[in-house]
């Protein structure tokens, strides 16, 4: 039996118990038990939205879920070592002293090398289409 159901019993017993609902007694009683139905009623309503908002959560949680996935593929497919900007190759490598990561055009890897401008290490390329720093 459900909170609603009980509060409803209890005033089925009120109303079967003959109470005379003149004298201070019966009011006070018909009035806890019409309180007792209100809140069971609002507690019920509560329940039903709590239900609500938790189904709309799971799947708003799994939605997410969904997205994030699809972005840690997308950045897995990705190739970590170029990428297309505005029609001219950028090449991105890693210092292996400092761990700072450096853009490079292709002017840049003509040149044969850069210092790398976090820590200053000279860094050297071989020339080809995937970069390998030497020292």
């Amino acid at each position: 039996m459900n909170l609603p159901e009980k509060a409803a019993y209890l005033k089925g017993l009120l109303d079967g118990l003959d109470i005379d609902k003149e004298k201070p007694e019966g009011k006070l009683l018909a009035a806890i038990v019409d309180v007792l139905v209100d809140m069971a009623e609002n507690v019920d309503d509560i329940e039903d939205v709590i239900d609500a908002v938790s189904d709309e959560l799971d799947t708003i949680e799994e939605d997410l879920s969904d997205i994030e996935e699809y972005l840690m593929d997308e950045e897995d497919d990705e190739d970590d070592e170029d990428f297309d900007y505005d029609g001219e190759t950028i090449y991105e490598v890693k210092c292996p002293k400092c761990g700072e990561v450096i853009d490079l055009d292709e002017e840049m890897l003509d040149a044969g090398s850069i210092k790398c401008p976090n820590c200053g290490e000279d860094l050297e390329f071989d020339g080809d289409d995937s970069p390998e720093i030497s020292f």
